[in-house]
């Protein structure tokens, strides 16, 4: 088979090998992949979406990422692709120096799912390193005596390949005088030594050159050399030799730098030059080199590093002692490392959700994080724990990894960031720890509706108020945060008077002032009700409403308003003449007798609405009086024969509003003892120069009218009468029997003033009122006319007749009427009007 097909066929079967290992560790949990040493940055490494069964979707929207132990990232997650990949190049040697196998770990972290996937990833060697000795030239002296056969050991030769491609074979080469064995050690090691062949002769040749070849196992081998000078001395009979075959010590990590950890010891029996012995380190390894220090005079191994447990807890060293003439012995030297508890554990936050709704519910992991502690044993056990009195907690999850979860729902308004500290402490004594602090942001949720700073609003505003006037300010505070807390205000609809309610007074939707739309008149609202509701921007919404209650004040913007005398006679006497009455006085009144009372009202209420009275202007000043409180017009003194017929009086009615509003009534009041006396009064307030008023002119129109009714009936019962006396006259003539008849009780002018006297009435007439004031007499109830009533009953109304027309009263109605006769009737006509 030739060369190029054997290597295709082996890497098939590395690459089924590997594929077979990956199947049987994801069915185990956990994924593995192998690859060589040495890849270039970006090597494919394992299709993790693939055997993890992730979408890759899933993996761009939630995120994931790869975390490794310790501080170098070996690989990375390929976004696109979901392909493990080397984050950088590897080198074997240097990540794992000699272990046989050399295994990283890492774990894929996805940010969604908060799940954490355990990978491993062998890493293979390659034959990358071709074998070194410590000394490319080292120098052996052997004794010219020394006898064939003699055996000497030489420095090995390193390669940090792995065993397959480390060291395999040794060649000697250069002169017959030596040959070259290689013994196996009880660890498995070769170690090369120079077998003396043929008998030196310090005369013939004093040195003898040879070079020593190191040859590895890997495809193409790679090949390392020294240069050994054999110098030949004289002759030597004793070899040193040390104290012990093995030095063991232990010493702690924490030595500090400088300190002498053990000293080993040879000796030799020769004196001289061939007693002198001298140290030095026969087998040791790079890393050790570093640390450890040997002198030569004295075989004292000092530390020049310091030491690490959690680098090495054991470093194994071979020491050669060696005298003047090239005897030497060797020995095992074993340094066993004590961990100390140095090192705090180390909290790494893998995955940390920076925000929390709020509403989340218990169990929602929030971080993931993975502790681990570099000391061994007990120094090496963690404890993590978190701060008291938060609403999270720890739950172990994979390994050392832990998450932080909530215990129980969060509320914002409470608490709206927590520092969560979570607190690692290992089982070392002292004890050390380490914390980390975790800030988490609590995302507000629509919970809490406005709340009113009071239970109820009220306001008071003064009526005439200008339009847009504020009113007051409602105020709502919202829990929340954000466009949860943001309060709008609005107004529910209502109806004030048959008026939507939005007409009357409006809110403003950010500041919640209420204003008012337009002027508010106490007399017609006195009281407003309305609610106003606070809503949040949240969705869904939440709400609030509160009762405000507005109250008119009252103010003095009505002047009082006469009632009466009525406002007929202030329109017939023009504007800006007040009220005007017409009342009669009789002059033999006493005084405080009652004339006529003054009734205003004043549409205000309390202090505006308190009314009184005085007398502004009168014709005789001292004549009347007014009732402050009651409006009452009274006599304050008997009438006199020299006070005017007709007094006038002007009556101020005011309120108690601050400024005071009043308004007047004029009132007639004429000084008569009949209605006779009334209307002459009447007749002269009715004079050309005077406008007469649409009342007067109706008046005069049914007066004339019922005169003329009257003037009918006097016609027909003239003629009645006439006919009855002619009857009477024939029947008289005719005979005496008819001389029995009753006379009629209608005979004369005392029947037709008895007549008149049944159907009488009180007058009170006032110029200009739409009303007029009837009162009938008990006596007048009667269905007949009485044939002669009683004298003061008609002595009010009609002057009496003559007493000789009382003598002749049986020819009474063969007279005409006389003109007083006919004024008397009109007169009864305007009673019964």
């Amino acid at each position: 088979m030739w060369p190029r097909e054997r290597r295709r066929d082996r890497r098939g079967r590395a690459l089924l090998w590997c594929a077979w290992v990956a199947a049987w560790e994801l069915a185990r949990g956990q994924l593995r992949y192998s690859v060589p040493e040495e890849m270039q940055k970006g090597s494919f490494v394992g299709d993790v979406a693939k055997d993890l069964a992730l979408e890759l979707a899933a993996l761009r929207d939630r995120g994931a990422r790869v975390v490794s132990e310790g501080r170098s990232q070996y690989f990375a997650l390929h976004e696109k692709t979901g392909h493990l990949v080397t984050a950088a190049r590897i080198d074997r040697e240097q990540v794992c120096e000699a272990a046989d196998g050399c295994v990283l770990r890492c774990e894929v972290i996805v940010e969604g799912e908060m799940k954490v996937y355990a990978i491993e990833v062998e890493i293979r060697d390659i034959n990358d390193n071709a074998p070194s000795f410590r000394e490319a030239e080292p120098q052996v002296k052997v004794s010219e005596i020394t006898a064939p056969g003699s055996r000497f050991p030489l420095a090995e030769a390193h390669d940090p390949d792995s065993r397959s491609n480390s060291v395999q074979r040794y060649e000697l080469s250069g002169d017959e005088h030596f040959s070259l064995a290689v013994q196996t050690a009880p660890d498995g090691e070769e170690r090369p030594e120079l077998v003396l062949a043929k008998a030196l002769d310090r005369e013939e040749s004093a040195f003898h050159d040879l070079v020593l070849r190191a040859v590895d196992g890997g495809e193409p081998a790679r090949t390392g050399t020294a240069r050994i000078r054999v110098v030949v001395l004289d002759a030597n009979d004793n070899a040193p030799v040390f104290s012990q075959a093995v030095y063991t010590v232990r010493v702690r990590e924490d030595v500090p730098v400088g300190s002498t950890l053990l000293t080993v010891r040879a000796t030799d029996a020769d004196d001289g030059l061939n007693g002198e012995v001298k140290y030095s380190f026969q087998k040791i390894s790079v890393k050790a080199s570093e640390i450890f220090q040997l002198d030569a005079e004295t075989g004292a191994i000092t530390l020049v590093r310091s030491l690490d447990f959690e680098e090495g807890d054991s470093y194994e060293l071979e020491v050669e002692a060696k005298d003047g003439g090239g005897l030497f012995d060797t020995a095992k030297v074993v340094i066993a490392v004590t961990d100390v508890n140095d090192n705090a554990p180390e909290i790494s936050v893998r995955s940390l959700v920076s925000a929390v709704s709020e509403d989340s519910p218990a169990g929602t992991v929030v971080a993931l994080l993975h502790v681990q502690d570099r000391d061994s044993g007990a120094n090496g056990e963690v404890r993590c724990s978190l701060g008291a009195g938060l609403p999270f907690r720890l739950r172990s999850s994979l390994g050392s990894y832990y998450s932080v979860v909530t215990a129980r729902e969060l509320d914002r308004e409470e608490v709206s960031e927590y520092n969560v500290t979570v607190r690692a402490t290992d089982s070392g004594s002292p004890a050390l720890w380490s914390s980390a602090v975790l800030p988490l942001r609590v995302l507000d949720v629509n919970d809490n509706a406005p709340v009113f700073a009071e239970a109820r609003y009220s306001a008071r505003l003064r009526e005439n108020n200008a339009k847009g006037a504020l009113v007051l300010r409602v105020r709502a505070a919202d829990a929340d945060w954000g466009q949860n807390a943001r309060v709008r205000y609005r107004l529910w609809e209502g109806q004030v008077r048959g008026a939507p309610l939005s007409s009357y007074v409006s809110v403003h939707a950010e500041t919640g002032a209420l204003y008012a739309l337009r002027s508010f008149d106490y007399e017609e609202v006195r009281e407003v009700g309305l609610w106003v509701q606070a809503e949040d921007g949240g969705a869904p919404a939440l709400s609030s409403n509160v009762s405000v209650r507005l109250f008119i004040v009252d103010e003095n913007d009505n002047a009082p308003q006469v009632l009466y005398p009525p406002p007929a006679a202030a329109a017939a006497a023009g504007p800006g003449l007040g009220w005007t009455g017409v009342e009669l006085a009789p002059r033999s009144a006493e005084p405080g007798a009652l004339v006529a009372k003054v009734v205003a009202v004043d549409a205000d209420s309390g202090q505006n609405a308190w009314l009184s009275y005085e007398l502004a202007k009168a014709t005789e000043p001292g004549l009347f009086r007014v009732g402050l409180h009651s409006g009452e017009v009274r006599t304050a003194r008997s009438p006199l024969a020299r006070d005017a017929l007709r007094q006038s009086l002007v009556v101020v009615v005011k309120d108690h509003g601050q400024p005071a509003l009043s308004a007047t009534a004029t009132l007639t009041v004429v000084l008569a003892e009949s209605v006779a006396e009334l209307l002459s009064e009447l007749g002269g307030a009715a004079a050309p120069g005077e406008p007469p008023g649409s009342l007067t002119r109706w008046l005069v129109v049914a007066v004339a009218a019922v005169c003329c009714l009257f003037l009918a009936f006097l016609l027909a019962l003239l003629a009645l009468h006439l006919r009855r006396w002619r009857r009477s006259r024939l029947l008289a003539v005719g005979g005496g029997a008819l001389r029995a008849v009753p006379a009629s009780p209608f005979v004369g002018i005392d029947g037709v003033r008895a007549f008149l006297h049944s159907y009488s009435h009180e007058v009170s007439l006032t110029a200009g009122s739409r009303k007029s004031q009837l009162r009938s007499p008990g006596a007048s109830c009667s269905n007949t006319l009485t044939p002669a009533p009683p004298p003061d009953q008609c002595a009010a109304l009609l002057p009496q007749e003559p007493s000789s027309a009382a003598d002749h009263s049986g020819d009474a109605l063969l007279v005409s009427p006389s003109s007083e006769t006919v004024t008397r009737l009109l007169c009864y006509a305007v009673v019964l009007l």
